[in-house]
């Protein structure tokens, strides 16, 4: 039954030759991988303006020449990661650029930076989705938090069931939020040119006291709208997804990615700019927009819904990105090899769902509030971005391209922005929760190295080096500890019998009555196992069984203790809860001791 609703839940497996079909074309790609950035449109432009009204500006025409400065990042940022496919297609991303370039340490603080970066990306993308229908529908904000958590369970669903069957369920809609802005920005161009369209708010605007720009204004707002970018890096870390050649249809996907994303953010700037849009109440910039483009239409409600599906999608790039990065740092001993078991649909399933996890827990604790969240995300993803083209520049110089523009001089430049940009949300967002970046990444890198060390050991213990084979055959001391007399203890006495030492029944009596029938009992077996008493001074038989264990360990101490554990197995899942789990608990406190072994002997019931 379990088995059977696993695979209603998650698809039927896949054998190795299905899985090679799971890869994408550009297409499908498109969806997994750029979602994230396309998403930023919905609320980038937001940002800029949110940033310079702040400040007591009216920051329409400010914003776009922000808009400009953002889209030459875009690109230059853009050709590097270009060049990161070409030069890395294994993928990996930041984590193995700044690993193979910058030294051990940058490429784990890129590791680090990058999982919580897609952390954050799912609670920041999934929450600003339920924003949007939010503010389309505002009697339903009371359930803005509980919208987005079961928005994030879906994507742990879809995702578990493998990143094609994800793709095909997500194109649609991608696709239609892409259509719907197009057509958006193209509809209110040309209504501002013809009648002279602007924004009206339904509610009274904020009133600001105006005041000049300022260097560190413009900093504020420039650093907000450059989580454009956001997302960028994901093609790079997941080229597994890819049809082969991976790499072409890589470097074409970022391309489209590219004029996409540019299009459609000068198109949302241009019009803020045009309508003379002003942040005010609870709806969102893209809702104001296309309100005073198609008013209260269909189209308006289209652009809405578009909206938030590709919010909620974009969250999706971090469910292929996480797991996949996740199981290159496992692969390194990073993180626990669970990290990179593929699930029978060839998912990382661990990954998906610690993702799932921690974004879920982000969104109560930020209350769903995508401002207070967004300083938090655009750090990792620019530590990210600054290792990333650093590390391609260093790569140039090693390889003798650095005289080459493409190959050293534009990393150069889009490492010495980025880390700007990163300097500039550390200084303006530090009280407002930027901190707990800076105190995250040293966090995870501990347990980073904390992992690794462990691993270490391991392999150090395992090693076969200086290892002598045993020459004196290993005698056992056998304990079968023995609840009643029937059927169940046969199996385990027989196989106590064939090792080589001396075996004993243990019975823990909470009851005279029990352990004198018990006795009788066993007598009537013609055994020469003795059964071995032991009294109990409270209902709980574990404790007194321990302790005779223990007893026993010392008194042999050359000697290995065997625990023979008779243990039922029932026919069906729901009958585990009618038997006791003392053979459980008894494995699981032994699981630690030293020369004790504990081996458990089913035996199952029948119908």
């Amino acid at each position: 039954m379990r088995l059977s609703l696993k695979h209603l839940l998650l698809g039927n497996p896949l054998t190795f030759a299905q899985a090679k079909t799971e890869r994408l074309g550009i297409p499908l790609a498109f969806v997994i991988v750029a979602a994230d950035s396309l998403s930023s449109t919905a609320y980038t432009s937001e940002e800029i303006l949110r940033a310079f009204q702040s400040g007591g500006v009216m920051g329409q025409g400010a914003a776009v020449f922000v808009g400009l400065a953002i889209i030459a990042l875009l690109f230059t940022v853009l050709m590097s990661y270009d060049r990161v496919i070409r030069t890395y297609p294994g993928g990996g991303g930041a984590y193995v650029v700044a690993k193979e370039n910058l030294g051990i340490l940058a490429g784990v603080a890129a590791g680090a930076s990058l999982l919580i970066d897609y952390v954050l990306t799912v609670a920041v993308s999934v929450s600003a989705g339920s924003a949007a229908i939010v503010s389309a529908f505002p009697e339903i904000a009371h359930f803005h938090i509980e919208l987005a958590a079961i928005m994030v369970g879906v994507l742990v669903l879809l995702n578990l069931r493998g990143v094609r069957q994800s793709a095909r369920v997500l194109s649609i809609p991608v696709y239609t939020f892409v259509g719907s802005m197009f057509l958006m920005i193209v509809v209110g161009i040309i209504r501002h040119f013809v009648s002279g369209q602007v924004y009206v708010p339904d509610t009274e605007s904020v009133q600001l006291q105006m005041h000049g720009l300022s260097a560190i204004l413009i900093l504020r707002a420039f650093s907000s709208g450059s989580v454009a970018l956001t997302g960028m890096e994901a093609i790079s870390n997941s080229m597994g997804v890819f049809r082969p050649p991976e790499v072409r249809h890589a470097r074409r996907t970022l391309l489209l990615y590219g004029l996409v994303l540019g299009s459609l953010f000068v198109g949302v700037t241009s019009l803020a700019f045009l309508y003379k849009s002003q942040l005010a109440g609870h709806e969102t910039l893209v809702s104001q927009i296309a309100r005073t483009t198609f008013g209260t239409s269909a189209l308006y409600y289209l652009v809405q819904f578009s909206t938030m599906a590709v919010l909620i999608i974009a969250a999706n790039t971090a469910f292929v990105a996480f797991p996949h990065l996740g199981a290159k740092l496992a692969k390194d001993r990073y993180l626990p090899r669970l990290f990179g078991n593929l699930n029978d649909r060839f998912a990382y399933n661990n990954g998906i769902l610690v993702l799932g996890g921690l974004a879920t827990l982000l969104i109560f604790a930020f209350r769903g509030q995508v401002h207070f969240m967004i300083p938090l995300y655009a750090i990792g993803v620019f530590i990210g971005f600054t290792l990333t083209q650093t590390g391609m520049a260093a790569h140039a110089w090693k390889t003798g391209k650095r005289k080459s523009f493409s190959w050293f001089y534009l990393p150069a430049i889009g490492a010495a922005t980025t880390a700007v940009i990163t300097f500039v949300f550390l200084v303006v967002k530090f009280g407002g929760g930027a901190w707990v970046v800076l105190l995250v990444i040293p966090l995870v890198l501990l347990v980073f190295w904390g992992v690794r060390d462990h691993y270490k050991d391991v392999a150090k213990a395992l090693s076969m080096e200086g290892y002598m084979p045993r020459i004196v055959p290993l005698v056992h001391q056998v304990i079968v500890p023995v609840g009643g007399v029937h059927r169940a203890i046969i199996p385990a006495l027989e196989h106590a019998r064939s090792l080589d030492g001396t075996v004993r029944a243990v019975h823990v009596a909470t009851d005279v009555e029990v352990a004198l029938n018990v006795q009788r009992r066993w007598a009537r077996l013609l055994t020469d196992i003795p059964l071995i008493v032991v009294p109990a001074p409270r209902t709980d038989v574990l404790e007194p069984l321990l302790d005779y264990i223990h007893v026993v360990a010392r008194s042999y101490p050359n000697e290995q203790i065997t625990v023979v554990v008779p243990e039922f197995v029932p026919r069906h899942w729901w009958q585990h809860a009618l038997h006791n789990r003392t053979a459980k608990r008894l494995k699981e406190a032994l699981h630690e001791e030293e020369r004790i072994i504990v081996s458990s002997v089913p035996f199952h019931l029948p119908e």
